[in-house]
């Protein structure tokens, strides 16, 4: 069976990291069967990342690669009425929630204001999970978003361009149904992996101020959520 190898849970969603998060909304909504093992440790990950799954001699690493592999090996239906416009949109939400991923995780590990709920709602669900170790995390964390560029921002300046990328998809998601229609498809899955991340994340972030203040995202979230319970 295949497996798949995220972060821990939080705040009752399955994985606390939108790409893990994204990759399982997709195996349930696919009906794909499998077990979900969850790691802090992702130095044996391919490309020392999480998540990736394992499915017999197979291995495969990076969110959107698991998903093309399992499409291709399962033969997932979800996406194969779209329109060539669809798969472009599609595609470039996908690139845009790449952006909202370095201002959710900035939120959690570099801004000072919710820095330590974070870390104590971490060790309170998972309490081998140790006070040094998590500095640790942080240094390095703080590292990444240097060379990735989000570092450079200062903390305000970082939430907005979050609340840019948000604002864009309270524009893009319907009142009603999905993004391509009345059923979900990939797409949906992924908004998911972060939109859960953002709204059923306990801590008052500007970016959960501005899901919360937005029918359509909650309701989206919310739908998937329900579908995609074990």
């Amino acid at each position: 069976m295949l497996t798949l190898y995220s972060y821990p849970p939080l705040f009752g969603v399955a994985d606390n990291n939108g790409y893990g998060l994204k990759v399982f909304a997709f195996l349930r909504l696919a009906g794909v069967p499998f077990r979900h093992e969850h790691i802090f440790d992702a130095s044996k990950a391919p490309r020392g990342q999480l998540p990736y799954i394992v499915d017999g001699d197979d291995t495969v690493g990076d969110s959107e690669a698991i998903l093309a592999f399992v499409t291709k090996k399962y033969r997932v239906p979800l996406d194969a009425a779209l329109t060539p416009a669809q798969r472009t949109t599609s595609l470039l939400i996908t690139r845009m929630l790449d952006d909202l991923y370095w201002v959710m995780s900035y939120s959690r590990w570099k801004d000072e204001r919710y820095w330590h709920a974070f870390r104590d709602a971490l060790m309170r669900e998972h309490p081998s999970l140790t006070e040094e170790g998590l500095a640790k995390a942080k240094e390095f964390n703080a590292q990444r978003y240097y060379y990735q560029g989000i570092g450079r921002y200062d903390a305000d300046a970082a939430m907005a361009r979050g609340l840019a990328d948000l604002t864009a998809l309270a524009n893009l998601i319907p009142p009603h149904g999905y993004v391509h229609g009345e059923k979900p498809t990939s797409i949906d899955a992924a908004i998911y992996g972060f939109i859960a991340n953002i709204y059923f994340y306990d801590i008052d972030t500007p970016l959960k101020q501005f899901v919360v203040a937005h029918d359509n995202i909650v309701r989206h979230c919310r739908a998937i959520h329900e579908a995609v319970r074990a």
